[in-house]
């Protein structure tokens, strides 16, 4: 199969690019047991691909805590600055992101992280983080009205490239089902390599569900070949 021709790139980050999916799960289940909760894959699906702040208010209310979202962000961030300082890349990540940007195809990064959070995770990993064109980072961004699953990040992200490609020629790769519908919900064709668990239901919507991005072809969407 062949799909749509197009000419710019945005990657999520956690989960895609970066392996930090695991980190957070660690984190958010040390959290919900020193409160005596459970985080179930439930709670976990929901969480997934959202911004800092709408994770906490989710986890908040899924877990019935009674704790403030300042205090339940706070706890949050501290754990992270810890166990989220050098996640490994993903499986096909390095490859894919270094050949379009030796190929000249432009590329860009719409993470729900914030900034702050963002530079945590990339800080040694600045030899790859340094092609993308631009990154653009939802939590505490006044240019996102609405994090994923709406649109927002992604049409804003297209936007800053220079030449302003229309959603067609937009190609997103997420991981998350919330990423996704942000994807498709911007007009753009979006590839799905998803979270261990996700279930065949929430992948329908993508254009295409990889395993791994060491399967990705990208002569598929007329981009150069490996």
């Amino acid at each position: 199969m062949v799909f749509k021709r197009v000419t710019h790139v945005i990657f999520d980050l956690d989960g895609l690019v970066l392996d930090s999916e695991s980190g957070y799960e660690r984190i958010m289940k040390s959290m919900a047991k020193v409160y005596g909760k459970e985080y179930t894959p439930d709670v976990k699906y929901k969480l997934l691909g959202t911004t800092e702040t709408d994770s906490a208010s989710i986890f908040i209310r899924e877990l019935d805590l009674s704790v403030t979202l300042e205090d339940c962000l706070e706890e949050y961030y501290k754990r992270i600055a810890v166990e989220m300082c050098n996640p490994p890349f993903m499986p096909g990540a390095k490859r894919l992101i270094q050949h379009l940007a030796t190929n000249n195809v432009p590329i860009a990064i719409a993470t729900s992280s914030g900034r702050k959070m963002f530079k945590v995770k990339t800080q040694n990993h600045q030899e790859v983080i340094r092609l993308f064109h631009h990154i653009v980072c939802g939590t505490k961004n006044p240019e996102i009205q609405k994090g994923k699953p709406a649109p927002d990040i992604f049409l804003n992200c297209a936007s800053k490239f220079p030449d302003k490609p229309n959603p067609e020629q937009v190609l997103v790769f997420e991981d998350s089902p919330n990423g996704m519908q942000a994807g498709i919900a911007a007009g753009m064709q979006t590839v799905m390599v998803p979270s261990a668990g996700v279930s065949e239901e929430l992948r329908k919507p993508a254009t295409l569900v990889l395993d791994s991005l060491e399967s990705f072809k990208p002569e598929l969407f007329g981009l150069p070949a490996f």
